[in-house]
């Protein structure tokens, strides 16, 4: 029994060591989405003092985000390829996020494409010539307003048409630009610098972002303006009617979406958080998990999940959230008082609203995947966006649903 007793001593005076005369474990852990290749994943230990290199790799569809938890001594937070100098017991994730650009935005009744030429396409009402866009060229993203309608060239300049009064389409000078977002009456540009431009209507200061720095994604509402930091954190501003920008303590975000009266999160971890009007329960998200994207419609929001179901809440008058039957979806979007899914295999499938054929898309077959945004070398239709009309029992809100279509 004595011999016994004196081993398991030693056994745990040996455990304690670590940590003691310089010797320390460093845990290195990821979100899904990637990995840790250097020095790999686990726990480690290493002298006091030393710095290690660190190397993460997001897998095709992500991104990386930043590294959480013991990062005090990490060189770099927010690169994937940094140093860490180990001076005590450490433990590190490495997040990332799904690799797209969702856009939310007001629009009427007109739905545009870009062709793989790079022209566009356009159909629907056109009683302010928002759909005057067959002249157009080497577009790769296309975006709509409520009567007007945006184009990303590939060199990074921008074309508008349609509806001016508050000018919206005073975008001709536009340079440098990866991203943009069309409003109710603004339009939103990201530059590649990180950097924010906006014009158009203005009245709740929708299009203050001139002092924006580290934007990474850019969503336009109703009349609000949100964007993604590349530490996580997002800054909103324009109508904060139903606290709809209060998102100045969101951390770990990869995503927003943002709806007429609220604004969503996804987080590098699969949660969502939600903030504005909640009077149809668009904002009771707490409880999703396992979540890799997030859209916002009029009053409802849709949640992706890593399994392919989907999840929803909010205003379901028009069975726009009737989607708990859903399965193999990889991407989703929210229309005004609709919603629609994009199945792996290029299907889709939609409920709600279809007044205006919106949701007639049972007979897609082979023309849509999910892609990044801004590549689809191969597609006859890069960028759908289908635009609804308003219905004036909720406010008078539409929102644009930008898809992928290829073919």
């Amino acid at each position: 029994m004595t011999r016994v007793s004196i081993f398991l001593i030693t056994i745990v005076l040996i455990a304690g060591m670590v940590g003691c005369d310089g010797i320390y474990n460093f845990t290195i852990a990821s979100t899904a989405g990637g990995s840790v290749t250097t020095p790999g994943e686990g726990t480690f230990t290493y002298d006091e003092g030393t710095v290690v290199n660190l190397t993460a790799e997001a897998e095709e569809g992500y991104h990386f985000v930043n590294w959480t938890g013991d990062v005090g001594t990490i060189a770099n937070v927010n690169v994937a390829i940094t140093t860490i100098t180990v001076d005590d017991n450490y433990s590190i994730t490495a997040n990332f996020g799904p690799e797209f650009n969702p856009i939310v935005a007001t629009g009427w009744a007109h739905t545009v494409g870009v062709k793989p030429d790079g022209s566009v396409i356009a159909v629907g009402d056109n009683d302010l010539g928002q759909c005057d866009v067959s002249d157009w060229m080497d577009i790769t993203q296309i975006t709509a307003g409520y009567y007007h309608t945006v184009g990303l060239r590939s060199d990074g300049t921008v074309i508008a048409v349609g509806w001016n009064d508050d000018g919206q389409c005073d975008v001709s000078d536009w340079m440098d630009i990866t991203q943009v977002a069309a409003g109710y009456y603004h339009t939103v540009g990201l530059k590649s610098d990180g950097t924010v431009i906006a014009v158009g209507r203005d009245d709740d200061g929708q299009c203050n972002v001139g002092s924006w720095t580290d934007i990474t994604q850019v969503a336009a509402g109703g009349v609000h303006t949100v964007g993604v930091k590349d530490d996580g954190t997002v800054v909103a501003l324009g109508d904060n009617t139903y606290g709809r920008c209060e998102v100045d303590d969101w951390t770990q975000i990869v995503q927003v979406a943002a709806g007429y009266y609220h604004t969503v999160g996804l987080k590098s971890d699969g949660t969502v958080v939600a903030v504005g009007r909640d009077d149809d329960g668009q904002c009771n998200v707490g409880s999703w998990t396992d979540i890799t994207q997030v859209a916002a419609g009029g009053y409802h929001t849709v949640g992706c999940r890593t399994d392919g179901s989907v999840v929803a809440v909010g205003d379901n008058y028009f069975g726009q959230c009737d989607v708990g039957g859903w399965t193999d979806i990889s991407k989703v979007a929210a229309g005004g008082h609709h919603t629609v899914g994009l199945r792996s295999d290029g299907t889709a499938v939609a409920v709600g609203w279809n007044d205006y054929g919106q949701c007639n898309v049972d007979s897609w077959t082979d023309i849509i995947r999910v892609v990044s945004l801004y590549q689809c070398a191969d597609n006859n239709i890069l960028n759908l966006a289908r635009v609804v009309e308003p219905d004036i029992n909720h406010n008078g809100i539409a929102l644009l649903v930008c898809i992928l279509v290829c073919g």
